[in-house]
């Protein structure tokens, strides 16, 4: 019976996962206030660690992706998900595309968070970036889209994945 259970879900659940939902939860978790919590979902202590990598990691762990570990020796830096993934075109961004950004003056600084949305501002393109150590806590946060350095997508998962994910959750 179970088996013919999990049969059934395994066949209605979507063939993709949506970082953004599975983020979502955690908005409004502050740095301090919210230490021991953030602190046990990213394995660093977010007030001596910059956390938006562990953040996004930790997000796609739960969603059964692997992080940039699986590529970099540096997993804690935004930059590693440079080399994560897939590239995709700007102009090609979607929902739960992890994008990198430029952070200070050092070349190996950054930024990196969930795309969720296109906003027009001014006559500007905006990107809707749901992530950690965003003013000190996980939350929405507008960011000048022609400033990212790169959008990267895991590829499309497969039934044998979403099996997985099935059978774990």
């Amino acid at each position: 019976m179970l088996f013919a259970i999990l049969i059934v879900a395994g066949c209605s659940i979507s063939n993709t996962v949506d970082p953004v939902v599975t983020a979502q939860p955690y908005i409004g978790l502050q740095e301090r206030q919210d230490r021991a919590e953030l602190r046990k979902l990213t394995g660093v202590d977010p007030v001596r660690t910059e956390w938006c990598a562990a953040f996004v990691n930790a997000v796609l762990e739960i969603d059964g992706i692997p992080g940039s570990s699986s590529v970099s020796a540096t997993p804690l830096m935004a930059r590693s998900f440079l080399s994560w993934g897939d590239r995709v075109a700007k102009a090609d961004v979607r929902r739960g595309d992890v994008v990198v950004f430029p952070r200070g003056k050092a070349g190996w600084q950054g930024h990196v968070g969930f795309y969720v949305e296109t906003r027009i501002k001014n006559g500007r393109e905006y990107w809707v970036i749901l992530g950690g150590n965003q003013a000190n806590q996980v939350r929405y946060e507008l960011f000048e889209a022609r400033r990212a350095i790169d959008v990267r997508r895991w590829p499309e998962l497969t039934p044998t994945q979403v099996q997985y994910r099935v059978l774990s959750n």
